[in-house]
């Protein structure tokens, strides 16, 4: 198998010859070329290159567009970036501080220049270059992330309670301009796209079956009648949401590493293909390649043959390749089946 026909054999409930690797690398592709990161993320042939490259040296079953929101700036935001470290939305800038403007705002177009555009061209300079062998990866902001990122996440939260009518024309609003951008992305080539939604993580229960769940529903069914398949991120401690996530209908749904897995196979059934929850710093970075390798095994154990091999997060930068490569190492060695036989 080839790594298209592994995460496709997966995400199909079909065999597969290996668990496939699908970790989010991102600052840490950058290093691999060594480019600076503000270039990784504003020139989207850097970022391919970066991403091939890591992909072939580590033998990663996809290549990915992931880096910070392209939506917000496009939208009007204040972005500050910097030489070598993720860009950063000024909050104290707030394009929606008054909340009056968002009546106001266009719809941007994803083909217009901007940085949507970028990650556009991105996808399509993968597609050409790496969608025979690897799984091409585009990515959209989920409603909670792309509110706050227009709003500011302060302002967003206490508005929950204050002015649910607002959130819901602000999901509106976010959620149209995340359809016509995954639009674009599957139709440069993307096979995949992964809804960052990390400021999900915040609020309880209640709010997110109320204002978060139907919007992120709305995006996955969307992304199907795409011809996409969906991939759901939600950075941090979501296990109390964790039942409500299962029944997205997500391709498969990433667990961060606060979040055991057992616990997340419990609550999101035996068909749900789930990816993670390597501890990104304590298990991948700060571990040994043997330690690594028995981390990962005990994911696998926990999520059973319906089971995706990465991190809980982003891959840290400074990670040694050396347990990268035993990360990657545990999943080729192993298959669906082989759970069974860890757990003996």
């Amino acid at each position: 198998m080839n790594s298209r026909e592994r995460v496709f054999a997966m995400l199909e409930g079909r065999p597969v010859d290996s668990l496939p690797v699908m970790p989010i690398t991102m600052m840490f592709a950058a290093d691999q070329i060594g480019a600076k990161y503000f270039a990784y993320t504003t020139d989207y042939h850097i970022m391919a290159e970066a991403q091939i490259r890591t992909a072939e040296e580590f033998d990663f079953d996809l290549v990915s567009a992931i880096a910070e929101t392209r939506e917000a700036p496009d939208c009007g935001a204040t972005v500050e970036y910097f030489d070598n470290h993720p860009a950063s939305i000024v909050e104290a800038q707030a394009l929606l501080a008054d909340k009056k403007t968002l009546a106001k705002l266009k719809v941007p177009d994803p083909l217009g220049g901007g940085r949507m555009h970028d990650r556009v061209k991105g996808i399509a300079l993968l597609k050409q270059r790496a969608c025979r062998e690897r799984i091409v990866e585009g990515w959209m902001e989920g409603p909670c992330g792309a509110a706050a990122d227009l709003r500011g996440i302060n302002a967003l939260m206490t508005d929950f309670y204050d002015d649910p009518v607002f959130v819901r024309d602000l999901f509106d609003f976010v959620f149209e301009v995340g359809m016509l951008f995954a639009r674009a992305q599957v139709e440069a080539g993307a096979d995949v796209i992964g809804i960052g939604d990390p400021a999900a993580s915040l609020v309880g229960p209640k709010l997110y079956q109320d204002f978060v769940w139907p919007y992120e529903k709305k995006m996955v069914d969307g992304l199907h009648a795409l011809g996409a398949r969906a991939r759901l991120h939600i950075c941090g401690n979501t296990r109390r949401i964790l039942h409500d996530m299962g029944r997205l209908g997500c391709d498969h749904v990433d667990i961060d590493s606060m979040v055991p897995m057992e616990e997340a196979r419990e609550k999101m059934g035996p068909a749900q293909v789930l990816l993670g929850s390597l501890d990104p710093v304590r298990d991948l970075r700060n571990g040994t390649p043997q330690s690594v390798y028995s981390a990962v095994g005990e994911c696998h154990r926990q999520a059973g043959s319906r089971y995706i091999v990465g991190a809980g997060c982003e891959v840290p930068r400074d990670t040694p390749a050396a347990n990268v490569n035993a990360m990657v190492r545990y999943a080729r060695q192993n298959h669906a089946g082989a759970r069974e036989k860890l757990s003996h």
